[in-house]
């Protein structure tokens, strides 16, 4: 006579649902840590600015602080799609910046064009809000290899040579879907044991009829 309940598959769903709740409990916290930083970086916006080597070892608590660093020449450029401080998308225009004996690199958001080719721009004063250069590094690699180092970037103020400057980063833009993400994950977990609690039920029911 077979079991009533499967020891095994039951052992199995329920650590599942448990992991499931896990997950959501821990974008529950990541919920109130994104609020903090919310409120961290909209009082960072109202702050003097800083040069950047005063900011240096830069971290997330110094992002969209004005500050202002001083590019010895362009290393090389990179194009990433971005709009202007009007909406208009296009090739936003990020040197790679020497800085010598200032402080470590830094990237700097020259301003978009509708053209992906580098801008004549060999360096200067870079004057705007601070945040972290994009990273290109695939998902698949940062997962499961050793994830580079964030490169601190400021948002231009002023656009170089035929560019239109770039839309300043925005606190109030940060996404804050943890809630969202965490309800998610509190409803798979309950699916999934009402429909191992409903197969259990049909078996059960099989097992009575002749």
């Amino acid at each position: 006579m077979s079991r009533r309940i499967p020891i095994v598959p039951t052992i199995i769903v329920i650590a599942a649902a448990l992991l499931m709740v896990r997950l959501g409990v821990w974008q529950l916290q990541r919920l109130h840590e994104k609020a903090a930083l919310a409120t961290r970086y909209a009082a960072n916006v109202a702050r003097p600015p800083l040069p950047l080597a005063a900011l240096f070892p830069v971290s997330d608590d110094a992002l969209f602080r004005r500050t202002s660093a001083m590019c010895l020449s362009v290393v090389h450029w990179s194009a990433e799609a971005g709009r202007t401080a009007a909406g208009t998308p296009g090739w936003r225009h990020i040197a790679s910046c020497r800085t010598g004996a200032e402080g470590p690199g830094f990237a700097a958001d020259m301003g978009v064009s509708q053209e992906s080719s580098a801008p004549a721009w060999n360096g200067g004063v870079v004057r705007g809000r601070l945040t972290w250069a994009p990273n290109a590094t695939p998902l698949v690699a940062r997962l499961f290899g050793a994830a580079p180092a964030s490169v601190p970037m400021i948002v231009g103020e002023t656009a170089a040579p035929g560019l239109q400057p770039s839309a300043q980063p925005d606190p109030a833009a940060m996404p804050n879907n943890h809630l969202a993400y965490a309800v998610q994950w509190f409803l798979f977990a309950g699916v999934a044991l009402v429909i191992y609690a409903l197969l259990l039920w049909r078996r059960t029911r099989r097992a009575r009829l002749p």
